[in-house]
């Protein structure tokens, strides 16, 4: 075997080598990269496992009030069952004192029709006794002129001294004077006082 080939072979076993050493010094830096990172790697997960748990936990107490059981959710439906039933109640009430006012504003309207037809009536009533009387007493004083003086004179010395002024007020006065030449003294000076009273109320000008 020549010399060269000897050289050649010598460098290819020491290449081997060489290769074969580094190929272990790889993996035995990955092994113990594996094993130092591994605890980190898990510790790191387990920190995000907690942080996790710990984040729903907190949601969990953060949610937790705003959600009302059930008994209180019961309770709640009976208070407005309550308030509702207690609100009904006082519409009812309020609706019969309506209708009770409206009952009683319309008897009150009815009553104060009544008045007034009764007044209207009333007042036509008095109107036609107004009249009549009116209509009577001239009627009166008109039969008192006709009549003879001592006739008349006869009559008014048996009436009231106020009935009579009143008539003699109403007649001629020549008629008048006839009556209250037929009276007595007595009577004639009782009729002039009245009448004297009567024109002394009259307002003068």
């Amino acid at each position: 075997m020549s010399e060269k080939k000897k050289k050649k072979r010598g460098g290819r076993a020491k290449s081997g080598t060489l290769m074969m050493i580094a190929v272990l010094l790889m993996g035995s830096a990955i092994v113990r990269l594996g094993i130092d990172a591994g605890p980190a790697i898990a510790r790191e997960v387990a920190s995000l496992q907690k942080g996790g748990s710990e984040h729903e936990a907190d949601s969990g107490q953060l949610k937790s009030p705003t959600m009302p059981s059930s008994a209180e959710l019961q309770e709640m439906l009976a208070a407005f069952k309550e308030r509702e039933a207690a609100l009904a109640a006082r519409e009812a009430e309020i609706e019969d004192r309506m209708k009770a006012l409206e009952i009683a504003d319309e008897a009150i309207e009815k009553k104060l029709a009544a008045l007034q037809d009764a007044e209207e009536k009333l007042k036509s009533t008095l109107a036609l006794a107004d009249g009549a009387t009116e209509a009577d007493v001239a009627r009166l004083t008109t039969v008192y002129e006709q009549m003879k003086p001592k006739e008349s004179a006869a009559l008014f010395e048996e009436m009231d001294p106020t009935f009579a002024a009143g008539f003699l007020a109403r007649m001629r006065p020549e008629a008048a004077a006839g009556i209250m030449a037929g009276l007595s003294p007595e009577a004639a000076y009782t009729i002039s006082v009245v009448l004297a009273g009567r024109n002394g109320a009259v307002p003068k000008e």
